[in-house]
This record gives structure tokens, sequence and C-alpha cells, in this order.
């Protein structure tokens, strides 16, 4: 199952990757070209642009923080998932999978990019920021990883009904 896991992060890293260059290569200094559009209405455009901070811009110009704390995050969730891969969910894994190859691919482009990642798909059906596969990748992951702790986590409700049906003994002495 480790080497499922380990293929589908370096595929999914390879995919972000590789687009990433395509973008850089077709796209800079293009302005936005239109993708997707039904009728009139414009609704994915591509457009390439450098972004030197995190979600929606924050953290701008911090590299050495948003390299650190990327890190830190991917290697907490590799080290759960090995630890815990044999009895976790699919869904769990794929989550995790997702989130680690999303935050690999962003890594790699802020330490060989000098500290910017490449963004490119410009939602144009409502004004959104401006961002990436990788960035698809982190955001589907942590809403499954969400959702997955909210609505199936049911090891949290054995432990709460267990500690919950502890009877207590009150003596009279």
């Amino acid at each position: 199952m480790l080497i499922i896991i380990l293929a589908s992060t370096c595929f999914l890293i390879g995919i972000d990757q590789i687009i990433k260059v395509w973008a850089v290569e077709n796209l800079v200094g293009q302005g936005s070209k239109q993708f997707i559009k039904i009728g009139n209405k414009e609704i994915i455009n591509l457009r390439y642009l450098e972004n030197d901070g995190a979600l929606f811009g924050s953290f701008s110009g911090m590299r050495w923080l948003l390299i650190i704390s990327v890190i830190i995050l991917i290697s907490a969730c590799i080290f759960f998932l090995i630890m815990n891969y044999k009895k976790m969910p699919k869904a769990l894994i794929l989550s995790l999978t997702l989130v680690i190859s999303g935050g690999m691919g962003n890594l790699i482009d802020r330490v060989f990019r000098g500290g910017i990642v490449v963004d490119y798909i410009e939602i144009r059906l409502f004004n959104f920021a401006i961002f990436n596969f990788a960035d698809c990748c982190v955001t589907i992951g942590a809403i499954m990883l969400a959702v997955y702790i909210v609505f199936f986590d049911k090891g949290k409700a054995k432990e709460e009904s267990v500690l919950g049906s502890e009877k207590v003994e009150v003596s009279d002495e």
C-alpha cells in the first residue's frame, strides 16, 4: 500500500510540475487566455501569475517561513500516514496523499523558483484567486479530511460512548 501512495504522490507532483512548466513557456506575458466559456460567459481562463505568498496572497515575501511550515505540515502528514496506514480508511489515505502531493508541488516551486509559486487557473465566473493544480490537490485533500473527521471518524465516537457508559459507584462511607 505504501508503494501505491508513493507512486500516486509522485504522479500528482509530476502533473503539477509539467503543467507549471507549460504555463511558464506558454502563458508568460500573454495576459488572460480564454479556457472554458459557456455562451458569452467566461468561466475559467488561463493566466500566468507568480505568487510569493500563501493562501490568497497571505504571508507574501515570507519565503522561509512558508518553506519551513510546509515542510513541517508535509512531514506530519507523512509520519501520521506511515504510522497508521494499515488501519486507515482509503478516503483518509487519499486525502492525506492529496495534501502531501499539493504541498510538495508548491514546495518545489518555492525552493527552485526563487520563492515564487506559479499559478495559472483564473476563475472568471466570480472574482476569485488565481491558483494551480497543487492548490487544488491541497484544497480537495483538506476538504476530504475535514468531511472524514466530522462525519466518518468512528474512533472518536467509540471513545465517547465508552467513556460515557462507565458507571460511577458512590459509597456511603
